[in-house]
């Protein structure tokens, strides 16, 4: 029990530590700045958002499938690395070619991260008997990176105003440097496909397999096989392939308004220094949204498409609002996404019973980046033709559409007999 504690603690506080430094980048509220003092256009700052996503998209399931294959400890070292090569660029040499450059490298270092981060915590606590903190660790992680969103802007301005950008890219690359060194501190054991895998009971022993199914590719070795194996998971089983589709869409959306949230505070007429003062509330939402984590698990069916219809209304309502007053409202919403994003996730992993997680995993990080795309282009034009608070609101659309589908869908979804997963698949 000790030992398991002892386990738990420090898997803990590497995670929160990691997921802290991967967003302490001083450039977040200021990299458009750079972009547009660098001679781009709109337009093709907009092109650049296309690049990261696409970049993304191609990345993020064999990223996922190296991470099964190999170790997912080293791809969240690497990770940071990529990224901190990107923002060097962006410093060193700030042109379109190495801003598109370096937002390829972002890319790659999010695909990276993305399902082998979701897939060693979960396995991790299953190997602790813990797996059914894994709803609450995965929150307070993402509240670590945005408490380091709050960071990164409450720093950005005095660096920018001492040294200039190359201060601030410079602060950039070391965070992602020193995200790299706190990976290595994770520990692994994750069970190798070829040879061994672990059971499905709380703190149940390594056993060999003892059979395989040479028709199921998900019991073969090697990347591409594992590749494989994780799209004939998703395919075969409808829940894990709901699960994937409640990931992509519920995260892709909200996540993809973000980036237009400072337009949306410069529309309610405050000074232009007020806008980081509106963000930095809608980034306590998210904060509390995370470490509400442990009592959203508590959620059944029904609560959690009340809890989408609701986020999407205060969405809608504080982005039509027109008014600083409004920010309050949209604070709710996102605190509302977060949660609701934490327990999705939460169910994917709980219903994932192969051994390739991460490839799993990754495919709902490929639909999301998918789905940000299609956030993107659909918010550009309506944004165009009426307003961003038009825009914002016709993006709580899909969020009232889950919802009603899932309060039409009569009964709640059925839960693993693990008395670990349990908690996490009521969503």
């Amino acid at each position: 029990m000790i030992l398991t504690i002892a386990g738990g603690r420090r898997l803990a506080t590497t995670l929160y530590a990691y997921a802290f430094l991967t967003d302490l980048v001083l450039l977040y509220p200021v990299y458009a700045l750079l972009f547009a003092d660098s001679g781009l256009s709109v337009g093709q700052i907009s092109s650049l958002f296309v690049i990261w996503s696409v970049a993304g998209i191609a990345l993020e399931v064999p990223s996922g499938a190296w991470a099964d294959a190999t170790s997912r400890r080293l791809l969240l070292c690497l990770a940071p690395l990529c990224t901190a090569a990107g923002f060097a660029l962006w410093t060193f040499v700030p042109s379109y070619p190495a801003f598109a450059l370096g937002f390829v490298l972002w890319g790659a270092g999010g695909a990276l991260a993305s399902g082998a981060l979701e897939a060693l915590v979960f396995d991790e606590l299953d190997h602790l008997g813990l797996a059914q903190r894994y709803a609450r660790t995965i929150g307070r992680a993402r509240t670590a990176g945005t408490v380091g969103v709050l960071a990164s802007i409450l720093l950005a301005g005095p660096v920018l105003g001492h040294g200039g950008y190359p201060a601030v890219g410079l602060a950039s690359v070391a965070a992602c440097l020193l995200a790299a060194a706190v990976a290595t501190r994770f520990p692994e054991h994750q069970a190798a496909a070829t040879d061994t895998l672990i059971v499905a009971a709380p703190a149940a022993p390594v056993v060999p397999t003892q059979h395989r199914d040479p028709a199921d590719p998900a019991d073969e070795p090697g990347w591409w096989q594992g590749l494989r194996g994780g799209l004939a998971e998703a395919r075969r089983d409808r829940r894990v392939r709901a699960g994937v589709l409640l990931v992509a869409v519920v995260t892709a959306t909200w996540g993809a308004l973000e980036e237009y949230t400072p337009l949306l505070a410069r529309d309610t007429g405050v000074a232009l220094t007020t806008v980081p003062l509106l963000l930095l509330l809608l980034a306590v939402g998210q904060v509390i949204g995370g470490l509400l984590a442990p009592a959203g698990e508590r959620l059944s069916t029904r609560g959690y498409a009340l809890l989408l219809a609701g986020s999407a209304a205060a969405l809608a309502g504080g982005a039509l609002l027109r008014h600083p007053a409004g920010f309050v409202l949209l604070a709710g919403a996102f605190c509302g996404f977060q949660l609701a994003s934490v327990l999705a996730d939460a169910r994917l992993q709980a219903r994932i019973s192969g051994p390739r997680r991460a490839t799993v995993t990754s495919l709902a990080g490929m639909a999301t980046e998918v789905i940000t795309i299609v956030v993107y282009i659909g918010f550009g034009v309506v944004a165009t033709v009426s307003s961003n608070g038009v825009a914002f609101a016709l993006a709580a659309l899909p969020y009232a559409l889950i919802a009603l589908l899932m309060l039409g869908g009569g009964r709640p979804p059925s839960r693993r007999s693990r008395p670990e997963a349990s908690a996490s698949s009521v969503v």
